[in-house]
């Protein structure tokens, strides 16, 4: 079942109010591609890119088409990794954050 359009305006109105959800979401995004959750991470970022910069921006800042970046980050997108990095790089510039990776040992 696929979401409302009343649940991606609850997390868009949420993002625009609140600098710390905004960056605890980009922070899970991060998380879940880096432990193999690509799917999960790009539709997260999904809704981040339409809370901040918006895929106009974004297709202008990364000279990708927006209806390519909207494939992109669909659950069954696919986009390489200097595509991911241009798209973390915008949102993380519209949060004015940065991102810190930190190894952790498996108990």
């Amino acid at each position: 079942m696929g979401l409302t359009r009343n649940f991606k305006q609850t997390v868009v109105e949420r993002v625009k109010r609140d600098p710390p959800f905004a960056k605890a979401l980009l922070d899970e995004a991060a998380s879940l591609f880096l432990n193999g959750e690509p799917e999960t991470a790009r539709l997260i970022l999904r809704d981040l890119v339409n809370a901040t910069v918006g895929f106009e921006a974004l297709a202008r800042q990364t000279t990708k088409p927006s209806k390519s970046l909207h494939r992109m980050l669909s659950e069954q997108g696919n986009p390489s990794m200097d595509n991911l990095a241009a798209i973390f790089s915008a949102i993380r510039k519209e949060l004015n954050v940065g991102i810190q990776v930190q190894t952790v040992e498996l108990t």
